[in-house]
């Protein structure tokens, strides 16, 4: 293994280069405080997930579509579990975010017409979202990559960050190492923000890119000693592909319902009319991810393990008019026709609503100098995110960490360091890098996946999440036998490893946070508890020094709580 070669030093390191990551590095840098970013992609990846738009509120469609109408429809679709003081920051700032990616150049829908054209998405109650075309979140990427680089901001690629550095309560910087080259990475930083996505890369079917959201930030965090807050909410979309294998969990749009599209079990009934006879396919991914996986664990799926969602009955020109993009995707990657033949789809892990717990105010942690952002942090969404929230949710708390860092930084009157530390985490690379077991890490994150897959999916029970941890137990005993390969392909396996202990810990916090939540509420489905639980009006932190406490979440401002109309007395029954 490489010896150390890299020393740096700045005053905030932002790990994590995407749009949370980028905004947080832009706000240090234009407080004029150093800043460095890293990331283990390489230097041209760009994040294709993010595809449409911050809720833009200046000014409004409507005159009554206030900030606090936003954030109420954030608390009512977070099934009261959404932390009101994060809605209301979120909410209040919206408009100040849109106008940050405008500064930066970015043009929206309608703003060369002397306007701004907006969608109303989802639970969304008025016309408040704001778009570029298709390509929102390409655009909005786009001018956070030239704003930065305007700024001169550091971002290193291919730099996998192993630990974070962690002297008496308070970070110092971290340690890692170049994905290409081995090289060893020291970076000292008086204080850190971590953005590196959630944990819906843990499952079998997936949205998320590979080598993203593998639970990283979660161990990160965990490991320097900050704690996880409702790691078992999981928002899951029911339209993931379910082949080919490399592009498993890609998502169909839920444009295909609106257009008229109908689900089917291999049987050839259409299975909604079992579980929400009214609304049918257009009841909300919520009440058809639980259908759905009801449908395949009970024998009535695909062969492939899927339903089908069937077009064909529609007229060719309604399908090729409405759903172009649906239509060549599926050309492209499976050769099917959609006018002709269903498409097979299985639910898909698609984001992380719990994560690092977090302070609302400035997105800080109980370890002094560490922020958490973007995906990575919880408390804005509860058990539901408000369609189009995460990418508004980046912008706002993205400017807030890096105002935070910065200002954390220059408070400073003495640097922490801790030598005892730095040789620990050069140790635990040497270590691993040099295991030579039989085991394998991809093949074990294969496990986990499987397990999570089938113990901890779309809807759970007591038996499976306790069959889950004693599997996730025999696969933590074999990581003990792992071997590391490092070829000339770099260190591609050595990363491996390092996401494995990651999948591992994201896991663990998720089986035993959802098999204390005994009830049904918003995403998170048992079948043995249908119901939702007053007691359960809490949020569940995690870490591997206390396990699950209870955690109260903050009271719902009156004025806020009127605007809230129509939340569920009690959650969805797959009865």
């Amino acid at each position: 293994m490489s010896s150390l070669g890299h020393q740096l030093a700045t005053s905030v390191l932002v790990v994590g280069a995407d749009g949370a990551g980028l905004r947080a590095a832009i706000e240090v840098a234009e407080a004029g405080i150093a800043v460095i970013a890293v990331t283990r992609r390489t230097a041209d990846a760009v994040h294709d997930v993010m595809t449409s738009g911050p809720p833009a509120e200046e000014p409004p469609v409507r005159p009554e579509d206030t900030w606090e109408r936003h954030a109420a429809d954030t608390l009512r679709a977070g099934h009261l579990l959404a932390d009101p003081r994060a809605a209301q920051i979120v909410a209040r700032r919206a408009a100040h975010a849109f106008h940050d990616v405008g500064r930066y150049g970015m043009l929206l829908d309608g703003q060369d017409r002397g306007g701004t054209a907006r969608h109303r998405f989802g639970d969304h109650r008025y016309r408040r979202t704001a778009f570029a075309d298709e390509r929102t979140g390409l655009e909005v990427q786009r001018v956070l990559r030239e704003r930065a680089g305007q700024l001169a901001v550091p971002v290193l690629p291919n730099l996998y960050v192993t630990r974070l550095l962690v002297d008496d309560g308070a970070v110092f910087g971290a340690y890692g190492f170049d994905l290409v080259d081995g090289s060893r990475y020291l970076v000292h930083a008086d204080s850190v923000i971590l953005a590196t996505g959630g944990h819906t890369r843990i499952w079998r079917r997936t949205s998320s890119r590979r080598g993203e959201n593998t639970g990283e930030a979660f161990r990160l965090a965990v490991e320097a000693g900050a704690r996880l807050r409702d790691p078992e909410l999981v928002q899951f979309h029911p339209f993931g592909l379910v082949r080919p294998e490399n592009a498993a969990g890609t998502l169909v749009s839920e444009a295909a319902l609106g257009a008229g599209g109908v689900l089917l079990n291999n049987l050839g009934e259409r299975f909604m009319t079992r579980y929400d006879p009214e609304r049918m396919e257009l009841c909300g991914r919520d009440g058809i991810a639980p259908a759905s996986y009801t449908e395949i664990k009970e024998g009535r799926g695909t062969q492939a393990g899927g339903v089908w969602l069937d077009l064909s009955h529609l007229p060719r020109e309604t399908v090729l008019t409405r759903l172009p993009q649906v239509h060549q995707t599926l050309l492209t990657l499976q050769t099917l026709d959609i006018t002709r033949d269903p498409i097979e789809v299985a639910p898909a892990a698609q984001y992380s609503l719990g994560g690092v717990h977090v302070r609302p105010e400035d997105h800080s942690t109980d370890v002094d100098g560490l922020f958490v952002t973007g995906e990575a942090a919880s408390g804005l969404h509860g058990a539901d995110r408000l369609e189009e929230n995460p990418l508004i949710e980046a912008l706002v708390y993205g400017r807030i960490a890096g105002r935070a860092a910065a200002e954390y930084s220059a408070r400073l009157t003495s640097r922490r360091r801790s030598p005892a530390a730095v040789r620990a985490a050069e140790a635990d690379v040497d270590r691993l890098g040099a295991a030579d077991g039989d085991q394998n890490a991809r093949a074990l994150q294969r496990s986990v996946r499987r397990l999570m897959t089938e113990h901890a999916g779309v809807v759970r029970d007591e038996a499976g999440l306790a069959a889950g941890l004693a599997e996730l137990d025999t696969i933590e005993a074999r990581m003990a036998y792992m071997g590391v390969h490092v070829d000339i392909g770099g260190f591609q396996d050595l990363a491996y490893a390092f996401d494995l202990r990651s999948a591992v810990l994201a896991a663990r916090a998720t089986l035993l946070c959802a098999l204390e939540r005994r009830e049904t509420r918003g995403c998170h489905n048992r079948s043995d508890h249908p119901g939702v639980d007053p007691d359960l009006h809490v949020n569940l932190v995690w870490s591997p020094a206390t396990g699950v406490r209870r955690e109260p979440v903050p009271p719902i401002p009156t004025h806020l709580a009127e605007l809230m109309h129509g939340v569920p007395a009690d959650a969805k029954s797959l009865q």
